[in-house]
């Protein structure tokens, strides 16, 4: 049997494209299998599983293998078809009841899009199924919105009432460094460079990079450790014996509740993120160069940031053209 494919691919080497040859050795495989050689088709979760794996393989973190399983499971739970006949009108037509139901926005949605996607884009590269039926469905459009940043007289007002001096320092880190607050977490005291005000973070996909802090966070931080009595080797702890490692979520609660002491709108890590990107933006740091502080894998992930704050091209149009 393996001889006729041979042959057959042989015979059809100078008509079709590599890709086009390995589709046709894969159906011919398939089809001319002998009865006892042939295998059933994985289950809709065996698929499922072999894709998180593949996933987690690739450096996915917990958190969005978490968010590619239950975006697919949701899916093949409300389409009671096996992957490999699914089609693309099956699909349309969950994306459009799932926004419905869920009276979600168009962002919400098209993450759902994405990461059904994904899942069907691996079937069809691992030859579980021809193709893909998410090919024509395309990205949705959403509205761009300009998002905030925190202003200068706003970090400090954030930085006078912090009554902690772990407080100061997370404040100080995040707005010097751009840093996600999960590498902010993982960080360890050793992991600090004082001397050149520099230290390594992972970020997704257990990427390794440099990142870089001020004079004013290099200090609060040395009297932050300075203060502690624990022996824990994590860079920031809860405030409580038994001064565990601090969670995500504490770092999270912890801005938003000093943010509504001060009646700012809406702290939380991630515009430490933001405020600190658009800041070297508009002091003219090259876009690469922000792309490789934040650790952004795609510039147009960093791009997002270019438009964040509308004031320095009023002051350049005034400049310049006006």
């Amino acid at each position: 049997m393996k001889k006729i494919v041979f042959e057959i691919l042989n015979d059809m080497a100078e008509e079709l494209s590599v890709m086009q040859l390995k589709k046709l050795q894969g159906v011919l495989l398939r089809r001319l299998q002998e009865p006892e050689e042939q295998k059933e088709p994985a289950h809709n979760d065996e698929y499922l599983e072999m894709f998180i794996n593949a996933k987690k393989i690739e450096g996915c973190s917990l958190r969005t293998l978490n968010y590619y399983r239950s975006s697919v499971r949701h899916m093949l739970s409300m389409i009671k078809t096996p992957v490999r006949k699914i089609t693309t009108e099956q699909l349309r037509e969950y994306l459009a009841a799932y926004q419905q139901i869920n009276n979600c926005g168009k962002s919400t949605v098209d993450n759902i899009r994405r990461n059904i996607s994904s899942f069907f884009s691996w079937l069809e590269e691992e030859d579980h199924i021809l193709k893909s039926p998410m090919r024509r469905i395309h990205k949705i459009k959403t509205k761009t919105k300009v998002k905030e940043t925190i202003s200068d007289e706003d970090i400090e007002r954030l930085r006078d009432h912090c009554e902690e001096i772990r407080d100061l320092a997370i404040i100080d880190l995040l707005y010097s460094t751009g840093i996600r607050v999960g590498e902010l977490v993982n960080l360890d005291i050793n992991d600090i460079n004082f001397e050149e005000r520099e230290c390594i973070v992972y970020g997704k996909g257990e990427k390794e990079r440099r990142v870089y802090f001020d004079a004013k966070a290099k200090l609060h931080l040395q009297d932050y450790i300075a203060s502690r009595t624990d022996s824990n080797p994590a860079l920031f702890v809860t405030l409580d014996s038994p001064y565990d490692r601090l969670k995500i979520s504490g770092v999270e609660i912890r801005l938003r509740s000093l943010g509504r002491k001060l009646n700012l709108t809406k702290i939380h890590p991630h515009k430490f993120r933001r405020t600190m990107a658009t800041r070297a933006i508009d002091k003219g740091m090259p876009i690469e160069q922000v792309q490789k502080l934040l650790g952004h894998s795609q510039i147009d992930t960093t791009m997002q940031y270019a438009i964040v704050n509308q004031s320095n091209v009023k002051n350049s149009h005034q400049k310049y053209i006006a």
